[in-house]
């Protein structure tokens, strides 16, 4: 799927079922550059590793504590009551596989629970540093963040 494709038929799906308050074009950017940093929107399953949906999350890291955390848990049931998914993190981790509705959302509150604000558009570092605070990859790849930040930018804005 193409980053439009991505954000048409996941992202914004997703952010209608949050509070507005989390939708805003530092938020859709994020989500894109994190989605081709881990995932290259197009792997469900991790390569060679537990992760599931385009964000990657594994069932007891990010699924664990977005269901968790004080922050993003009563957005979580709410999603997981929404998509039909038991909201426990057996239940929630099968189902990213498959629903990037799903992923996209839990996604976002992964973001929410950081207690510092978004980066602004273009804030590329700071951008990066968030993603590491997050998600917390086990082998973070910078080289390529820039670029595919700058990708999910230009989507963006476009």
């Amino acid at each position: 799927m193409t980053l439009s494709e991505i954000r048409a038929a996941a992202i914004a799906p997703a952010l209608a079922l949050l509070p507005a308050r989390m939708t805003s074009p530092a938020a859709e950017v994020m989500l894109l550059a994190i989605g081709l940093q881990e995932s290259a929107l197009r792997h469900r399953r991790q390569v060679g590793g537990p992760a599931r949906g385009l964000w990657q999350f594994e069932q007891g890291g990010g699924v664990r504590g977005v269901l968790q955390h004080p922050l993003s848990r009563p957005r979580a049931l709410s999603i997981c009551e929404a998509r039909g998914i038991a909201p426990v993190p057996s239940a929630v981790y099968a189902a990213l596989e498959h629903d990037d509705i799903l992923a996209a959302a839990f996604a976002r509150l992964l973001l929410w629970t950081d207690p510092a604000p978004l980066p602004a558009v273009g804030e590329v570092g700071k951008a990066w540093d968030l993603y590491l605070r997050t998600w917390r990859p086990g082998k973070p790849h910078r080289h390529s963040w820039d670029r595919l930040y700058a990708q999910a930018m230009d989507e963006v804005l476009a």
